[in-house]
């Protein structure tokens, strides 16, 4: 994917192709999930965010969708993430609905930005402002927030120490209309979420009280 762990592979596309074909089997396939997935697919989003299928996890829920996404500045991805939608037609205790979105978004940071004793509730917070920002009823959200730095010794010496934030979470978005919840406004506060982990300026007027984290230096190459 992007600045955490590559772009995809060249079997990446080919990942996307069987996701479409499994999609494409609609007497297997609920209508409420297919019109979630139809929902994710048709949302239009920031023009540096760039959105893809990729291959959902098999074994998490009867039906999951899954996306990856970067938020790209020229030829440099500043931001990379994952977002899985998963569907059980009988419920789940612990999501209290049928529908569940999980996450996992990633970012290179500063170096004193990384020290910074309330960087994770700052980036927690920026999850649950996102979905808020844009009206979302939700429930249930769990997730960790991680920071990690990389020191290089020996042949690697010569290498900037490095420190990366990685925001794992899950939440139950309420349903609306047929049961089925908004997904397309789930991805955009999803989208925002990236874009502020990423350092991008507001997408919206509305938007200039948001506190992002600032551009790193020297962006991760594709």
């Amino acid at each position: 994917m992007a600045a955490a762990q590559g772009r995809p592979s060249d079997g990446g596309m080919d990942e996307s192709r069987d996701t479409e074909d499994d999609l494409r089997q609609a007497g297997t396939t609920p209508l409420p999930f297919r019109a979630a997935v139809d929902a994710l697919r048709a949302a239009r989003l920031r023009p540096q965010i760039e959105v893809e299928p990729t291959r959902p996890p098999q074994r998490l829920a009867p039906h999951a969708y899954a996306l990856e996404a970067a938020v790209v500045d020229g030829d440099q991805d500043l931001a990379d993430g994952r977002l899985v939608l998963l569907y059980d037609p009988a419920g789940h205790e612990a999501w209290r609905g049928t529908f569940r979105l999980v996450t996992l978004v990633r970012a290179e940071l500063e170096p004193e930005m990384a020290t910074d004793p309330l960087l994770p509730e700052v980036c927690w917070s920026w999850l649950t402002g996102a979905l808020q920002a844009r009206g979302l009823a939700y429930g249930e959200p769990s997730g960790t927030v991680t920071r990690a730095s990389s020191h290089y010794f020996g042949g690697l010496a010569a290498r900037p120490a490095a420190s990366q934030i990685e925001i794992r979470a899950s939440w139950t978005p309420r349903e609306g209309l047929g049961g089925v919840p908004d997904t397309a406004a789930h991805l955009a506060a999803w989208c925002d979420l990236l874009a502020q982990v990423a350092g991008l300026p507001p997408a919206g007027p509305g938007d200039a009280s948001v506190v992002t984290l600032p551009q790193r230096r020297g962006p991760q190459p594709h």
